[in-house]
C-alpha cells in the first residue's frame, strides 16, 4: 500500500510539473526559501507536540524533496532513484555495526564511527559538512561537536565555563574602550563559549533561545491584553506597570 500511495504522489507531483503554470516555471532556486519554511514548520509541530500538524507538515517537505528530484530528471541531472540508492547506501555504509561485524554499543560509539567514515569518503576537515545557513546558534554548537569528536575539546565543564568567563571580561573589556568592531567580535566569541558550555551541560542553545523566546512572546502578549482590558494603550504604560503585568504573567505561563 505504502508504495503503491508513493508512486501516485509522485505521479501527482510530475503532472502539476507538465500542466501547472506556476510548477512549470519553479527552479531549485525559486523554491529554496519555501524549502527551509517548510523545514521550521516542521520543527515548530514537533516543539508543540502536534502530531496532526507534524503529519501535515511532513508531507510537505516530502514534496519539495520529490519536486526539487523532478526538476532534475528533467534537466537529466539526477533520478529519485539516484536519490534514494544514495541514501540507502550511505546508511548501510555508516552503519556497519547494524549491517556488519563493527562493534558499536553505545551512541557515543556510534556517533564516532559515523565522523570516521565521513572523513574516509573523502572530507577534508573533521568539521566539513556543516551548512552555512544554518541558524548561527545551532551552527556553532555543530562545528564545536565536530571539533570534539577528534579530541579538540574541553576536558571538563568547569573550564568551559571559565572560558565564557574570560570572554565576558574580554567583552567588557571593549565596551570601555569603545571599540565598535571589537565590541561585535567580542559578544560573538562570548555567544561561542555559552554554546560551547550548554554542550558540557547537555542543552542544544538553538532549542533553549527558541523556548525563551516563545516564554517571552507569551508573557509580552498577556502584558498588551491585560493593558487592552484595562483600557490602556501599551505605550501611553509605564515601565512599572508593565513590570508588574510581566510578573503577574510569570505565575499563570
Amino acid at each position: 500500500m505504502t508504495g503503491k500511495e508513493f508512486e501516485r504522489f509522485v505521479e501527482i507531483v510530475h503532472r502539476l510539473r507538465r500542466e501547472c503554470p506556476w510548477d512549470r516555471e519553479q527552479t531549485h532556486e525559486s523554491i529554496r526559501h519555501s524549502l527551509l519554511e517548510e523545514t521550521y514548520e516542521v520543527i515548530e509541530a514537533i516543539d508543540t507536540h502536534d502530531v496532526e500538524e507534524l503529519r501535515k507538515e511532513l508531507g510537505d517537505l516530502l514534496l519539495h524533496v520529490v519536486f526539487h528530484t523532478t526538476i532534475a530528471e528533467q534537466d537529466k541531472e539526477f533520478t529519485l532513484v539516484d536519490v534514494i540508492r544514495t541514501v540507502s547506501e550511505k546508511l548501510v555504509r555508516r552503519h556497519p555495526h547494524v549491517f556488519g561485524d563493527v562493534k558499536a554499543e553505545t551512541a557515543q560509539e556510534v556517533k564516532k564511527n559515523w565522523e570516521r567514515l565521513k572523513m574516509e569518503e573523502g572530507r577534508m576537515s573533521a568539521i566539513d559538512g556543516v551548512p552555512k545557513e544554518l541558524p548561527a546558534l545551532l551552527r556553532a554548537h555543530r562545528l564545536q561537536d565536530k571539533a570534539s569528536k577528534v579530541g579538540f575539546d574541553w576536558e571538563k565543564k568547569e573550564d568551559a565555563w571559565r572560558k565564557v568567563e574570560e570572554e565576558v571580561g574580554e567583552l567588557h573589556r571593549a565596551l570601555e574602550h569603545g571599540e565598535a568592531g571589537q565590541t561585535e567580535e567580542e559578544f560573538g566569541d562570548l555567544l561561542f563559549a555559552l554554546v560551547n558550555y550548554s554542550r558540557f551541560i547537555g542543552v542544544n542553545p538553538e532549542i533553549a533561545l527558541r523556548q525563551t523566546a516563545e516564554k517571552f512572546t507569551k508573557r509580552f502578549r498577556y502584558i498588551e491584553e491585560k493593558l487592552r482590558e484595562r483600557g490602556k494603550d501599551i505605550h501611553a504604560s509605564t515601565l512599572p506597570e508593565m513590570d508588574a503585568l510581566w510578573e503577574e504573567s510569570k505565575k499563570v505561563l
